[in-house]
Protein backbone atom coordinates (compact mmCIF):
# COMPACT_ATOMS: atom_id res chain seq x y z
CA UNK A 1 0.00 0.00 0.00
CA UNK A 2 1.56 3.34 -1.18
CA UNK A 3 1.64 6.52 0.88
CA UNK A 4 1.16 9.66 -1.33
CA UNK A 5 1.54 13.42 -0.08
CA UNK A 6 -1.03 15.45 -1.77
CA UNK A 7 -0.24 19.08 -1.47
CA UNK A 8 -3.23 21.29 -1.43
CA UNK A 9 -5.51 18.39 -0.74
CA UNK A 10 -8.10 20.58 0.90
CA UNK A 11 -8.83 21.72 -2.58
CA UNK A 12 -11.38 21.80 -4.94
CA UNK A 13 -9.11 19.29 -7.10
CA UNK A 14 -7.13 18.19 -4.18
CA UNK A 15 -9.89 16.94 -1.99
CA UNK A 16 -12.26 14.90 -5.08
CA UNK A 17 -8.26 12.72 -5.61
CA UNK A 18 -8.12 12.56 -2.23
CA UNK A 19 -11.15 10.63 -2.36
CA UNK A 20 -9.99 8.57 -5.60
CA UNK A 21 -6.64 7.67 -3.69
CA UNK A 22 -8.48 6.33 -0.72
CA UNK A 23 -10.71 4.32 -2.74
CA UNK A 24 -7.87 2.76 -4.66
CA UNK A 25 -5.98 1.76 -1.85
CA UNK A 26 -3.56 4.44 -0.95
CA UNK A 27 -2.62 5.89 1.90
CA UNK A 28 -3.44 9.85 2.12
CA UNK A 29 -1.15 12.68 3.84
CA UNK A 30 -2.14 15.99 2.87
CA UNK A 31 -0.67 19.15 3.74
CA UNK A 32 -2.52 22.47 3.25
CA UNK A 33 -2.15 25.91 4.79
CA UNK A 34 -6.35 26.55 4.00
CA UNK A 35 -5.30 30.10 2.62
CA UNK A 36 -7.86 29.09 -0.19
CA UNK A 37 -9.70 25.60 0.41
CA UNK A 38 -11.16 24.59 3.90
CA UNK A 39 -10.44 21.97 6.48
CA UNK A 40 -14.20 20.97 6.27
CA UNK A 41 -13.56 19.39 3.10
CA UNK A 42 -11.08 16.83 4.39
CA UNK A 43 -13.85 15.97 6.74
CA UNK A 44 -16.24 15.63 3.86
CA UNK A 45 -13.48 12.98 2.35
CA UNK A 46 -13.41 10.82 5.12
CA UNK A 47 -17.15 11.00 5.03
CA UNK A 48 -17.43 9.97 1.92
CA UNK A 49 -14.76 7.05 2.15
CA UNK A 50 -15.03 5.81 5.14
CA UNK A 51 -11.23 6.26 5.40
CA UNK A 52 -8.93 8.29 7.27
CA UNK A 53 -5.81 10.02 5.94
CA UNK A 54 -3.01 12.45 7.89
CA UNK A 55 -3.02 16.25 7.98
CA UNK A 56 -0.72 18.55 8.12
CA UNK A 57 -1.74 22.35 8.29
CA UNK A 58 0.91 24.50 6.71
CA UNK A 59 2.78 25.44 4.00
CA UNK A 60 5.15 24.24 1.30
CA UNK A 61 7.06 27.45 1.65
CA UNK A 62 8.22 26.10 5.22
CA UNK A 63 11.15 23.56 5.17
CA UNK A 64 10.35 22.37 8.37
CA UNK A 65 7.23 20.90 7.98
CA UNK A 66 7.80 19.52 4.91
CA UNK A 67 11.07 17.48 6.45
CA UNK A 68 8.39 16.47 9.34
CA UNK A 69 6.45 14.92 6.96
CA UNK A 70 8.99 13.11 5.56
CA UNK A 71 10.04 12.06 8.45
CA UNK A 72 7.08 11.33 10.16
CA UNK A 73 5.78 9.09 6.90
CA UNK A 74 7.19 6.79 4.03
CA UNK A 75 5.94 8.81 1.37
CA UNK A 76 6.42 7.26 -2.14
CA UNK A 77 4.53 9.95 -4.42
CA UNK A 78 3.81 13.34 -4.43
CA UNK A 79 0.76 15.14 -5.99
CA UNK A 80 1.78 18.33 -6.31
CA UNK A 81 -1.23 21.10 -6.17
CA UNK A 82 -0.63 23.95 -3.65
CA UNK A 83 -0.43 27.11 -5.18
CA UNK A 84 -2.63 30.45 -6.23
CA UNK A 85 -4.47 29.86 -9.35
CA UNK A 86 -6.59 33.06 -9.99
CA UNK A 87 -5.70 34.19 -13.03
CA UNK A 88 -6.98 38.26 -12.38
CA UNK A 89 -5.43 37.94 -9.24
CA UNK A 90 -1.98 36.96 -10.57
CA UNK A 91 -1.79 40.24 -12.61
CA UNK A 92 -2.37 42.10 -9.82
CA UNK A 93 -0.35 40.40 -7.53
CA UNK A 94 2.26 38.68 -9.23
CA UNK A 95 5.11 38.96 -6.70
CA UNK A 96 2.66 36.15 -4.47
CA UNK A 97 2.13 34.04 -7.36
CA UNK A 98 6.03 34.04 -7.96
CA UNK A 99 6.83 33.57 -4.64
CA UNK A 100 3.91 30.58 -3.47
CA UNK A 101 3.82 28.93 -6.55
CA UNK A 102 7.82 28.94 -8.11
CA UNK A 103 9.75 29.39 -4.68
CA UNK A 104 7.03 26.88 -2.95
CA UNK A 105 7.37 24.50 -5.63
CA UNK A 106 11.32 24.54 -5.96
CA UNK A 107 11.33 24.48 -1.73
CA UNK A 108 8.82 20.97 -1.95
CA UNK A 109 11.00 19.52 -4.88
CA UNK A 110 14.23 20.43 -2.41
CA UNK A 111 12.30 18.33 0.34
CA UNK A 112 11.25 15.35 -1.81
CA UNK A 113 15.15 14.46 -3.41
CA UNK A 114 16.54 15.43 0.69
CA UNK A 115 14.48 12.84 1.57
CA UNK A 116 14.82 10.45 -1.76
CA UNK A 117 11.39 10.78 -3.29
CA UNK A 118 11.69 10.77 -6.78
CA UNK A 119 7.93 10.54 -8.46
CA UNK A 120 6.18 13.33 -9.01
CA UNK A 121 2.22 14.33 -10.58
CA UNK A 122 2.86 17.85 -11.03
CA UNK A 123 -0.70 20.15 -11.42
CA UNK A 124 -0.52 22.31 -14.30
CA UNK A 125 -2.77 23.61 -16.81
CA UNK A 126 -3.66 24.63 -19.97
CA UNK A 127 -2.62 28.38 -20.00
CA UNK A 128 0.91 26.79 -20.86
CA UNK A 129 -0.19 26.98 -24.51
CA UNK A 130 -0.67 30.75 -24.55
CA UNK A 131 -2.55 32.90 -27.27
CA UNK A 132 -0.95 31.45 -30.31
CA UNK A 133 -1.14 27.85 -30.61
CA UNK A 134 -4.26 26.14 -32.19
CA UNK A 135 -7.02 24.01 -31.19
CA UNK A 136 -6.43 21.31 -30.44
CA UNK A 137 -3.60 21.42 -28.29
CA UNK A 138 -0.88 18.72 -28.57
CA UNK A 139 1.82 18.93 -25.68
CA UNK A 140 4.75 18.73 -28.14
CA UNK A 141 3.56 22.68 -28.62
CA UNK A 142 5.84 25.47 -27.80
CA UNK A 143 4.32 26.76 -24.28
CA UNK A 144 4.12 30.65 -23.55
CA UNK A 145 1.79 32.55 -20.83
CA UNK A 146 -0.10 35.91 -21.20
CA UNK A 147 -0.15 36.26 -17.61
CA UNK A 148 1.80 35.52 -14.25
CA UNK A 149 -0.02 32.63 -13.06
CA UNK A 150 0.13 31.50 -16.49
CA UNK A 151 4.06 32.32 -16.67
CA UNK A 152 4.19 30.46 -13.10
CA UNK A 153 3.46 26.60 -14.66
CA UNK A 154 5.51 27.01 -17.59
CA UNK A 155 8.68 28.30 -15.25
CA UNK A 156 7.62 25.03 -13.25
CA UNK A 157 7.52 22.96 -15.80
CA UNK A 158 10.87 23.67 -17.26
CA UNK A 159 11.99 23.39 -13.65
CA UNK A 160 11.08 19.55 -13.86
CA UNK A 161 12.47 19.62 -17.25
CA UNK A 162 15.82 20.80 -15.65
CA UNK A 163 15.63 18.75 -12.28
CA UNK A 164 15.18 14.96 -14.46
CA UNK A 165 17.98 16.17 -16.90
CA UNK A 166 20.35 16.50 -13.58
CA UNK A 167 19.19 13.07 -11.79
CA UNK A 168 17.35 10.24 -14.39
CA UNK A 169 16.25 8.75 -11.31
CA UNK A 170 13.66 11.15 -11.31
CA UNK A 171 9.91 10.17 -13.18
CA UNK A 172 7.67 13.22 -13.20
CA UNK A 173 4.19 13.87 -14.56
CA UNK A 174 3.54 17.16 -15.97
CA UNK A 175 -0.79 17.17 -15.85
CA UNK A 176 -2.12 20.19 -18.34
CA UNK A 177 -5.64 20.68 -17.15
CA UNK A 178 -8.95 21.86 -18.96
CA UNK A 179 -11.41 23.19 -17.51
CA UNK A 180 -12.03 21.16 -14.02
CA UNK A 181 -16.67 21.08 -13.46
CA UNK A 182 -19.00 19.22 -11.38
CA UNK A 183 -18.47 17.84 -8.34
CA UNK A 184 -18.50 14.18 -6.33
CA UNK A 185 -21.88 12.80 -7.22
CA UNK A 186 -22.40 12.86 -3.15
CA UNK A 187 -23.04 16.37 -2.43
CA UNK A 188 -20.41 16.78 0.18
CA UNK A 189 -17.64 18.44 -1.77
CA UNK A 190 -17.22 20.69 -4.35
CA UNK A 191 -15.98 23.99 -6.17
CA UNK A 192 -15.85 26.58 -3.28
CA UNK A 193 -14.70 29.49 -4.70
CA UNK A 194 -13.99 32.82 -2.29
CA UNK A 195 -15.39 36.19 -2.94
CA UNK A 196 -16.39 36.30 -6.73
CA UNK A 197 -15.86 33.13 -8.81
CA UNK A 198 -13.61 32.99 -11.36
CA UNK A 199 -14.73 30.14 -13.15
CA UNK A 200 -17.79 29.57 -15.31
CA UNK A 201 -19.96 26.81 -14.12
CA UNK A 202 -19.31 28.05 -10.07
CA UNK A 203 -20.69 31.31 -11.33
CA UNK A 204 -23.67 29.78 -13.10
CA UNK A 205 -24.70 27.66 -9.96
CA UNK A 206 -24.45 30.98 -7.70
CA UNK A 207 -26.74 32.76 -9.74
CA UNK A 208 -28.95 29.28 -9.86
CA UNK A 209 -29.21 29.29 -5.87
CA UNK A 210 -29.70 33.09 -6.05
CA UNK A 211 -26.45 34.72 -4.51
CA UNK A 212 -25.56 36.01 -8.32
CA UNK A 213 -28.19 38.53 -9.97
CA UNK A 214 -27.51 36.75 -13.89
CA UNK A 215 -24.43 35.50 -15.50
CA UNK A 216 -21.55 37.42 -17.53
CA UNK A 217 -21.18 36.38 -20.46
CA UNK A 218 -17.96 38.07 -22.02
CA UNK A 219 -18.58 38.21 -26.03
CA UNK A 220 -20.95 36.78 -28.62
CA UNK A 221 -18.83 37.49 -31.95
CA UNK A 222 -16.42 35.06 -31.62
CA UNK A 223 -15.51 32.62 -34.70
CA UNK A 224 -17.75 29.92 -33.13
CA UNK A 225 -21.25 27.98 -33.85
CA UNK A 226 -22.62 30.40 -31.43
CA UNK A 227 -20.25 33.63 -30.92
CA UNK A 228 -19.17 32.55 -27.21
CA UNK A 229 -16.07 31.35 -26.35
CA UNK A 230 -15.75 27.37 -26.65
CA UNK A 231 -13.17 25.45 -24.00
CA UNK A 232 -12.89 22.09 -22.97
CA UNK A 233 -14.52 20.79 -19.74
CA UNK A 234 -13.68 17.42 -17.97
CA UNK A 235 -15.50 16.33 -14.56
CA UNK A 236 -13.32 17.00 -11.70
CA UNK A 237 -14.00 13.46 -11.11
CA UNK A 238 -12.23 12.20 -14.13
CA UNK A 239 -9.67 14.71 -13.74
CA UNK A 240 -8.76 13.13 -10.62
CA UNK A 241 -8.89 9.42 -12.12
CA UNK A 242 -6.33 10.94 -14.67
CA UNK A 243 -4.00 11.46 -11.43
CA UNK A 244 -4.39 7.62 -10.49
CA UNK A 245 -3.63 6.93 -13.98
CA UNK A 246 -0.76 9.08 -14.11
CA UNK A 247 0.36 7.76 -11.01
CA UNK A 248 -0.01 4.52 -12.13
CA UNK A 249 2.79 4.98 -14.87
CA UNK A 250 5.22 6.72 -12.26
CA UNK A 251 7.01 3.02 -11.64
CA UNK A 252 7.71 1.86 -14.87
CA UNK A 253 8.48 5.49 -16.99
CA UNK A 254 11.44 7.89 -16.29
CA UNK A 255 11.52 11.48 -17.57
CA UNK A 256 9.72 14.44 -17.52
CA UNK A 257 6.61 13.57 -19.25
CA UNK A 258 3.58 15.91 -20.30
CA UNK A 259 -0.42 15.09 -20.53
CA UNK A 260 -3.55 17.24 -21.29
CA UNK A 261 -5.86 15.88 -19.31
CA UNK A 262 -9.51 17.28 -21.17
CA UNK A 263 -12.48 15.91 -22.89
CA UNK A 264 -10.88 16.51 -26.14
CA UNK A 265 -13.62 18.67 -27.80
CA UNK A 266 -15.22 22.25 -26.57
CA UNK A 267 -18.66 23.35 -25.56
CA UNK A 268 -19.30 26.89 -25.62
CA UNK A 269 -20.40 29.32 -22.37
CA UNK A 270 -24.30 29.20 -24.13
CA UNK A 271 -23.86 25.34 -24.50
CA UNK A 272 -22.97 24.80 -20.68
CA UNK A 273 -25.38 27.16 -19.63
CA UNK A 274 -28.02 25.26 -21.92
CA UNK A 275 -27.10 21.70 -20.49
CA UNK A 276 -27.13 23.39 -16.85
CA UNK A 277 -31.13 24.58 -17.47
CA UNK A 278 -31.93 21.29 -19.38
CA UNK A 279 -31.02 18.70 -16.63
CA UNK A 280 -31.88 21.10 -13.47
CA UNK A 281 -34.90 22.28 -14.89
CA UNK A 282 -33.96 25.93 -13.84
CA UNK A 283 -33.43 29.29 -15.56
CA UNK A 284 -30.13 30.65 -15.89
CA UNK A 285 -30.39 34.57 -16.19
CA UNK A 286 -27.17 36.07 -18.43
CA UNK A 287 -26.46 39.51 -19.90
CA UNK A 288 -23.77 39.77 -22.77
CA UNK A 289 -20.65 41.96 -21.90
CA UNK A 290 -17.64 42.82 -24.16
CA UNK A 291 -14.72 40.44 -24.72
CA UNK A 292 -12.72 39.96 -21.60
CA UNK A 293 -8.88 41.23 -22.63
CA UNK A 294 -6.67 38.18 -23.67
CA UNK A 295 -9.47 35.43 -24.10
CA UNK A 296 -9.30 33.41 -26.91
CA UNK A 297 -11.99 31.60 -29.69
CA UNK A 298 -11.56 27.81 -28.86
CA UNK A 299 -9.68 25.81 -26.33
CA UNK A 300 -9.46 22.00 -26.10
CA UNK A 301 -7.08 19.68 -25.84
CA UNK A 302 -5.81 16.41 -27.97
CA UNK A 303 -5.97 13.83 -25.82
CA UNK A 304 -4.27 10.98 -27.80
CA UNK A 305 -1.02 11.24 -25.51
CA UNK A 306 -3.17 10.30 -22.34
CA UNK A 307 -5.15 7.68 -23.82
CA UNK A 308 -2.00 5.83 -25.32
CA UNK A 309 0.11 6.59 -22.27
CA UNK A 310 -1.62 6.27 -19.17
CA UNK A 311 -5.01 4.48 -20.68
CA UNK A 312 -7.36 7.64 -19.55
CA UNK A 313 -10.09 8.56 -21.39
CA UNK A 314 -13.26 10.91 -19.57
CA UNK A 315 -16.17 9.11 -18.34
CA UNK A 316 -18.54 11.76 -17.41
CA UNK A 317 -19.84 14.21 -20.38
CA UNK A 318 -21.33 18.12 -19.83
CA UNK A 319 -25.12 16.89 -18.55
CA UNK A 320 -23.55 14.74 -15.39
CA UNK A 321 -21.02 17.80 -14.73
CA UNK A 322 -24.12 20.54 -14.52
CA UNK A 323 -26.07 17.97 -12.83
CA UNK A 324 -22.92 16.92 -10.14
CA UNK A 325 -22.23 20.78 -9.77
CA UNK A 326 -25.79 22.06 -8.79
CA UNK A 327 -26.50 18.56 -6.36
CA UNK A 328 -23.20 20.26 -4.61
CA UNK A 329 -24.41 24.16 -4.78
CA UNK A 330 -28.35 23.87 -3.75
CA UNK A 331 -27.41 21.39 -0.57
CA UNK A 332 -24.09 23.71 -0.04
CA UNK A 333 -25.31 27.23 -0.63
CA UNK A 334 -22.95 29.42 1.32
CA UNK A 335 -19.80 26.12 0.50
CA UNK A 336 -18.46 24.44 3.44
CA UNK A 337 -19.98 27.62 5.77
CA UNK A 338 -22.61 26.08 7.74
Amino acid sequence: MKTILVTGGAGYIGSHTCVELLNAGYEVVVIDNLSNSDRESLERVKQITSKDMAFYEGDILDNNILDKIFTENKIDAVIHFAGLKAVGESVEKPLAYYKVNIAGSVELFKAMSRNNVKRLVFSSSATVYGMNNPSPYVETMPLSATNPYGTTKVIIEGILNDLYTSDNDWSIAKLRYFNPIGAHESGKIGENPNGIPNNLMPYITQVAVGKREYLGVFGDDYETHDGTGVRDYIHVIDLAIGHIKALETLDNTKGSNAYNLGAGKGYSVLDVVKSFENVNSLNIDYKILPRRAGDIATSYADTTKAESELDFKVGRGIDQMCRDSWNWQKNNPNGYEE
